[in-house]
Protein backbone atom coordinates (compact mmCIF):
# COMPACT_ATOMS: atom_id res chain seq x y z
CA UNK A 1 0.00 0.00 0.00
CA UNK A 2 0.96 3.68 -0.35
CA UNK A 3 1.04 6.76 1.25
CA UNK A 4 1.62 10.22 0.00
CA UNK A 5 1.14 13.23 2.20
CA UNK A 6 1.97 16.10 0.01
CA UNK A 7 -0.32 16.54 -3.21
CA UNK A 8 -2.04 19.46 -5.29
CA UNK A 9 -5.16 20.19 -6.74
CA UNK A 10 -7.13 22.87 -8.88
CA UNK A 11 -7.80 24.85 -5.92
CA UNK A 12 -4.49 26.05 -5.79
CA UNK A 13 -1.57 25.19 -8.66
CA UNK A 14 -2.68 21.45 -9.49
CA UNK A 15 -4.39 20.38 -12.85
CA UNK A 16 -7.41 17.86 -10.70
CA UNK A 17 -10.26 18.37 -8.72
CA UNK A 18 -9.90 16.07 -5.25
CA UNK A 19 -12.45 13.21 -6.82
CA UNK A 20 -10.05 13.00 -9.78
CA UNK A 21 -6.97 13.30 -7.58
CA UNK A 22 -8.13 10.50 -5.32
CA UNK A 23 -9.64 8.36 -8.19
CA UNK A 24 -6.07 8.30 -9.66
CA UNK A 25 -4.80 7.56 -6.24
CA UNK A 26 -6.67 4.74 -5.87
CA UNK A 27 -5.82 2.80 -8.74
CA UNK A 28 -2.21 3.30 -7.96
CA UNK A 29 -3.04 1.29 -4.61
CA UNK A 30 -2.68 4.51 -2.24
CA UNK A 31 -4.13 3.38 1.39
CA UNK A 32 -3.52 7.07 2.13
CA UNK A 33 -3.66 10.54 0.67
CA UNK A 34 -3.53 13.91 1.46
CA UNK A 35 -4.65 17.00 -0.26
CA UNK A 36 -2.18 20.02 0.75
CA UNK A 37 -2.73 22.87 -1.51
CA UNK A 38 -0.62 25.91 -1.48
CA UNK A 39 -1.78 28.32 1.03
CA UNK A 40 -1.32 31.50 2.94
CA UNK A 41 -3.24 34.09 5.26
CA UNK A 42 -5.64 34.97 1.96
CA UNK A 43 -6.48 31.44 1.21
CA UNK A 44 -5.80 28.84 3.93
CA UNK A 45 -9.92 29.25 5.23
CA UNK A 46 -11.44 28.32 1.49
CA UNK A 47 -8.54 25.35 0.76
CA UNK A 48 -9.57 23.60 4.16
CA UNK A 49 -12.68 23.81 3.86
CA UNK A 50 -13.36 22.81 0.47
CA UNK A 51 -11.05 19.45 1.13
CA UNK A 52 -13.38 18.64 4.01
CA UNK A 53 -16.41 18.78 1.77
CA UNK A 54 -14.36 16.49 -0.56
CA UNK A 55 -13.54 13.86 2.57
CA UNK A 56 -17.32 13.77 3.97
CA UNK A 57 -18.43 12.80 0.56
CA UNK A 58 -15.60 10.44 -1.10
CA UNK A 59 -15.24 8.93 2.10
CA UNK A 60 -18.86 7.40 1.95
CA UNK A 61 -18.26 5.28 -1.28
CA UNK A 62 -14.19 4.82 -1.79
CA UNK A 63 -11.85 2.62 0.80
CA UNK A 64 -8.99 5.20 0.32
CA UNK A 65 -8.34 7.72 3.16
CA UNK A 66 -8.37 11.70 2.38
CA UNK A 67 -6.27 13.50 5.03
CA UNK A 68 -7.33 17.50 4.97
CA UNK A 69 -3.90 19.39 4.60
CA UNK A 70 -2.53 22.53 3.59
CA UNK A 71 1.14 23.31 2.16
CA UNK A 72 2.35 26.69 3.89
CA UNK A 73 3.95 28.53 0.50
CA UNK A 74 6.32 31.22 0.46
CA UNK A 75 4.68 32.93 3.48
CA UNK A 76 6.97 35.16 5.83
CA UNK A 77 8.88 32.38 7.87
CA UNK A 78 8.13 34.32 11.57
CA UNK A 79 4.00 34.11 10.49
CA UNK A 80 4.60 30.04 10.00
CA UNK A 81 3.76 29.62 13.81
CA UNK A 82 0.38 31.49 13.75
CA UNK A 83 -0.55 30.16 10.96
CA UNK A 84 -0.26 26.27 11.71
CA UNK A 85 -1.93 26.78 14.54
CA UNK A 86 -4.91 28.69 12.86
CA UNK A 87 -4.78 25.79 10.32
CA UNK A 88 -5.09 22.88 12.50
CA UNK A 89 -7.93 25.33 14.53
CA UNK A 90 -10.50 25.11 11.50
CA UNK A 91 -9.83 21.70 10.63
CA UNK A 92 -6.37 20.26 8.84
CA UNK A 93 -5.25 17.44 9.99
CA UNK A 94 -2.13 18.17 8.68
CA UNK A 95 0.19 21.21 7.85
CA UNK A 96 3.01 20.98 6.01
CA UNK A 97 5.42 23.87 4.93
CA UNK A 98 6.70 24.40 1.80
CA UNK A 99 10.61 24.17 3.25
CA UNK A 100 13.79 25.85 1.63
CA UNK A 101 14.41 23.64 -1.69
CA UNK A 102 17.56 24.88 -3.37
CA UNK A 103 15.49 25.61 -6.50
CA UNK A 104 12.87 28.33 -4.91
CA UNK A 105 13.32 31.52 -3.42
CA UNK A 106 12.28 30.36 -0.41
CA UNK A 107 12.78 33.33 2.41
CA UNK A 108 15.43 32.27 4.72
CA UNK A 109 14.55 31.29 8.00
CA UNK A 110 11.54 29.27 6.77
CA UNK A 111 12.82 25.71 7.46
CA UNK A 112 13.92 26.98 10.97
CA UNK A 113 10.38 28.62 12.10
CA UNK A 114 8.73 26.06 10.93
CA UNK A 115 10.93 23.55 13.04
CA UNK A 116 9.51 25.52 16.38
CA UNK A 117 5.87 25.07 15.43
CA UNK A 118 4.07 22.48 17.51
CA UNK A 119 1.12 22.22 14.76
CA UNK A 120 3.85 21.54 11.27
CA UNK A 121 3.87 17.80 10.80
CA UNK A 122 5.81 17.89 7.98
CA UNK A 123 8.92 20.09 6.62
CA UNK A 124 8.50 19.60 2.39
CA UNK A 125 11.97 19.49 0.70
CA UNK A 126 13.70 21.31 3.09
CA UNK A 127 16.92 21.67 1.02
CA UNK A 128 20.07 22.03 3.21
CA UNK A 129 18.87 21.84 6.61
CA UNK A 130 20.77 22.36 9.68
CA UNK A 131 21.40 21.08 12.08
CA UNK A 132 20.00 23.27 14.66
CA UNK A 133 16.57 23.39 13.09
CA UNK A 134 17.18 19.31 12.92
CA UNK A 135 17.39 19.71 16.33
CA UNK A 136 14.35 21.18 16.57
CA UNK A 137 12.30 19.16 13.94
CA UNK A 138 13.34 15.87 16.38
CA UNK A 139 12.37 17.18 19.13
CA UNK A 140 8.44 18.58 18.05
CA UNK A 141 7.64 15.19 16.03
CA UNK A 142 7.91 16.83 12.72
CA UNK A 143 8.79 14.33 9.29
CA UNK A 144 11.04 15.15 7.09
CA UNK A 145 10.08 14.39 3.21
CA UNK A 146 11.90 12.83 0.60
CA UNK A 147 10.61 13.74 -2.72
CA UNK A 148 10.32 12.04 -6.20
CA UNK A 149 9.56 16.07 -7.52
CA UNK A 150 12.01 17.05 -9.85
CA UNK A 151 14.08 19.83 -8.58
CA UNK A 152 13.16 20.07 -5.40
CA UNK A 153 14.94 16.06 -4.99
CA UNK A 154 18.21 17.38 -5.59
CA UNK A 155 18.59 17.12 -1.76
CA UNK A 156 17.34 14.53 -1.03
CA UNK A 157 20.83 12.46 0.23
CA UNK A 158 21.72 15.54 2.09
CA UNK A 159 17.87 15.32 4.35
CA UNK A 160 18.30 11.66 4.41
CA UNK A 161 21.74 12.33 6.02
CA UNK A 162 20.53 14.65 8.51
CA UNK A 163 17.32 12.33 9.57
CA UNK A 164 19.60 9.36 10.33
CA UNK A 165 21.45 11.97 12.59
CA UNK A 166 19.45 13.13 14.44
CA UNK A 167 16.47 10.06 14.20
CA UNK A 168 14.08 11.94 12.46
CA UNK A 169 10.93 10.24 10.67
CA UNK A 170 11.21 10.52 7.08
CA UNK A 171 7.95 10.07 4.12
CA UNK A 172 8.82 9.74 0.97
CA UNK A 173 6.35 12.01 -0.61
CA UNK A 174 4.86 13.14 -4.53
CA UNK A 175 4.35 16.87 -4.20
CA UNK A 176 1.84 16.02 -7.06
CA UNK A 177 0.89 18.44 -9.38
CA UNK A 178 -0.59 16.55 -12.48
CA UNK A 179 -1.70 13.01 -12.83
CA UNK A 180 1.55 11.79 -14.10
CA UNK A 181 3.37 12.89 -10.48
CA UNK A 182 2.01 9.88 -8.82
CA UNK A 183 3.52 7.03 -8.49
CA UNK A 184 3.34 3.33 -7.40
CA UNK A 185 5.06 1.60 -4.32
CA UNK A 186 7.45 0.40 -7.20
CA UNK A 187 8.61 3.77 -7.51
CA UNK A 188 8.48 4.87 -4.07
CA UNK A 189 10.73 2.30 -3.43
CA UNK A 190 13.50 3.53 -6.21
CA UNK A 191 13.04 7.00 -4.51
CA UNK A 192 14.17 5.85 -1.57
CA UNK A 193 17.01 3.61 -2.79
CA UNK A 194 17.99 6.00 -4.99
CA UNK A 195 19.16 8.64 -1.98
CA UNK A 196 20.36 5.82 -0.51
CA UNK A 197 18.25 4.40 2.18
CA UNK A 198 18.97 0.17 3.46
CA UNK A 199 16.23 -1.78 3.18
CA UNK A 200 15.28 -1.08 6.61
CA UNK A 201 14.96 2.82 6.05
CA UNK A 202 13.19 2.28 3.19
CA UNK A 203 10.68 -0.22 5.02
CA UNK A 204 10.42 2.41 7.95
CA UNK A 205 9.54 5.38 5.20
CA UNK A 206 6.75 3.78 3.24
CA UNK A 207 4.88 2.05 6.26
CA UNK A 208 5.68 2.53 9.90
CA UNK A 209 6.27 6.23 9.70
CA UNK A 210 3.18 6.61 7.61
CA UNK A 211 1.20 5.05 10.24
CA UNK A 212 3.12 7.12 13.17
CA UNK A 213 1.58 10.13 11.08
CA UNK A 214 -1.59 8.57 11.13
CA UNK A 215 -1.75 7.55 15.04
CA UNK A 216 -0.86 11.48 15.42
CA UNK A 217 -4.15 12.68 13.56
Amino acid sequence: MRYDFHTHTVFSDGELIPSELVRRAKVLNHKTIAITDHGDASNYKELIEKTILAKEELKNYWDIQLIVGIELTHIPAKSIPKMAKKCKDIGAEIVVVHGETVVEPVEEGTNYCASISEDVDILAHPGIIDDETAQNVKENGIFLEITSRRGHSLTNGHVLNVARKYNIPTLINTDTHAPSDLIDIDFAKKVGLGCGMSNKELENTLTKYPEELLKKI
